[in-house]
Formats: structure tokens, C-alpha cells, sequence
């Protein structure tokens, strides 16, 4: 389980290894560009039920934290629907993967 830390949050959002690391992506390129946007999650399993979103913007501190030392193989339609939510008016929203199951 991977860790996102922003600001001066004393607890960091905890999102899985391989969905941080397309998150990262997303965010790192969004922020590059100078652009400020929301970022939604829903709660996991074990958590408060619900949802939560920060408002990410490039003068606030972010460090990602991964478990695995290994950076994962990225889905580059992972990362597609990741950006196209990050364009919308509703910031990105993380969601899951789509996986293509071969016959």
C-alpha cells in the first residue's frame, strides 16, 4: 500500500501501490503545467465509509511513497482515464482499472 502526502497533513491518504503510481502521472503532469484541481477518492475497505477530495495545487507539498521497490508497468489506458477525469469539472476522480481479459 502505497502513501500520498500533501501539505501538512499529519496522516498520509493510503491508495494502492499500482493505482498511485498512474496517479502520479496524471498529477505530475497536470501540476507541471501550473494547473490546480480536485482529486476524489472513495473510502477502502476497513475505513470510515464515504469518499473523500483535496484540492491539489503546485505551491503545496506532495510526496508519493510506494511499498514496492519496483515501479509496476503502467497502463497507458489507465492513465488516459485518469487524465480525461482530470479535464472535467470534477478534478480526477480515482478509479479502477479496466482489465482486458484475453480469450
Amino acid at each position: 500500500m502505497g502513501s500520498l502526502h500533501y501539505g501538512d497533513a499529519i496522516a498520509p491518504i493510503q491508495i494502492e501501490d499500482r493505482a498511485l503510481a498512474h496517479l502520479k502521472v496524471v498529477i505530475a503532469t497536470k501540476l507541471r503545467r501550473n494547473e490546480s484541481f480536485t482529486l476524489s477518492w472513495r473510502h477502502p475497505d476497513g475505513d470510515c465509509p464515504g469518499r473523500s477530495t483535496i484540492w491539489l495545487h503546485p505551491s503545496i507539498p506532495l510526496r508519493f511513497v510506494f511499498e514496492e521497490p519496483e515501479a509496476p508497468e503502467l497502463s497507458r489506458r489507465w492513465i488516459e482515464d485518469l487524465a480525461h477525469s482530470a479535464n472535467s469539472s470534477g478534478g480526477i476522480t480515482l478509479i479502477e482499472e479496466h482489465l482486458t481479459v484475453s480469450a
